[in-house]
């Protein structure tokens, strides 16, 4: 279980595909204090530790994980920078929303401009997964908890303040970019009561 506040980027620093994709990923967190089949939220992928160093990490990356995330869709390559969170310990602060780490799938940034010192972003949600976002809702982007501004059909729009372009990968995207979509938890409960109802 993750917030969605972003602690760390960390820089893909090796790729190698042995049946699943092996990821190396440079970071500043104490390895030490970091176990061997931890998790740690990566551009908001839940993946496990394998291996590690004292500042970096290996990851597996399945097939199916590939198939949902920007990690197949875009392929990660060396030098590729990337959101990290390590897992929520019982009594940390829930800054965020509750985040799983499970991604629904990718959106794509159609458009971006400045608005006084935040940028707003209009991005365009899968058409399976447009009905679980609303207005003042939270999304998970790329594993950074964001609030929803409004809500077109299956375009969606964010704003993004200083500090979140300063402390994740925020303000480094560009249009035609694909982030990792996780929508919210309590939505897709409140979607699947509806049904059921």
């Amino acid at each position: 279980m993750f917030t969605g506040i972003i602690t760390d980027i960390g820089t893909v620093s090796r790729v190698e595909m042995r049946g699943d994709l092996r990821a190396r990923i440079a970071c500043h967190y104490d390895m030490s204090g970091v176990e061997i089949g931890a998790s740690i939220a990566c551009d908001g992928v839940c993946l496990t530790v394998v291996d590690k160093g004292p500042d970096w990490f290996d990851v597996d990356i399945s097939a199916e994980t590939l198939s949902k995330t920007n990690i197949g869709a875009d392929g990660w390559s060396e030098g590729r920078r990337v959101n990290l969170e390590r897992a929520l310990r019982v009594g940390d602060e829930l800054g965020g929303h509750i985040v799983s780490g499970h991604v629904d799938g990718v959106a794509l940034i159609e458009e971006m401009h400045d608005e006084g010192e935040s940028t707003r972003i209009a991005l365009r949600a899968p058409e399976t997964l447009a009905r679980f976002i609303a207005p003042k809702g939270s999304v998970a982007l790329n594993g950074t908890s964001l609030t929803v501004n409004e809500v077109e059909g299956a375009r969606f729009g964010i704003n993004v303040i200083p500090h979140t372009q300063a402390a994740t990968t925020w303000g480094t995207v560009r249009p035609g970019d694909r982030v990792n979509l996780e929508i919210d938890t309590l939505a897709r409960y409140v979607a699947r009561l509806a049904e059921a109802g």
